[in-house]
């Protein structure tokens, strides 16, 4: 039962699971893989906006945009059950009121993507129609109410341009307690704890 928690990779020894000195592969996977995917998406969704009926993407474009949208979905309760059963590593470095600021916007990230990607969810699904997830999966609508979609498709705007901004603030304060504090979380969510 080793081998889940540590893979030996020639000298190295790559973590799995978070240490109290670092994370591991499969929190730092999920937090850079959905970080990039999130943005991707956000300018994927800006980009949507500009075509026109006439576009070769004008179908193509939303259908990626929701099929990564329903894989972000299960990534994302993936990631929270990841972290319920693997808790982070230590941050007793960091003041105690910068642990429960931490904490709260972490706390916000899973509730406004899950917001987010519901509404999303909705805008699809509203009409009846499922979601086609690349063509290999459907899923299903499971709530049918014409008239709702512009009021669910503010939601998603608006928490997507909210999104961007937490993300934003969220990588300065990586930044400043990188380059002023010269404390380690930004290295340990780099390469984990080696």
């Amino acid at each position: 039962m080793e081998f889940w928690s540590q893979v030996n990779i020639s000298r190295n020894t790559i973590k799995l699971k978070n240490t109290p000195n670092g994370y591991g592969l499969v929190a730092r996977a999920l937090h850079w893989g959905m970080a990039l995917a999130i943005l991707f998406m956000f300018g994927l969704g800006l980009w949507m906006r500009t075509l026109t009926y006439y576009s070769p993407w004008y179908n193509q474009a939303p259908a990626i945009h929701k099929s990564v949208g329903i894989i972000l979905l299960v990534l994302l309760v993936l990631r929270f059950a990841w972290r319920l059963l693997n808790p982070a590593p230590d941050a007793s470095y960091l003041k105690p009121v910068e642990q429960k600021l931490s904490h709260l916007m972490h706390m916000g990230f899973y509730a406004l993507l899950i917001v987010l990607m519901l509404a999303g969810y909705f805008i699809s699904t509203l009409g009846g129609r499922g979601i086609s997830v690349f063509s290999f999966v459907e899923i299903p609508s499971i709530y049918v109410q014409k008239g709702l979609e512009d009021i669910f498709g503010f939601a998603h705007r608006a928490l997507a341009y909210l999104l961007i901004a937490m993300v934003a603030l969220h990588a300065l304060v990586a930044l400043k307690h990188h380059f002023i504090n010269h404390a380690k979380t930004l290295l340990r969510m780099w390469h984990g704890d080696r």
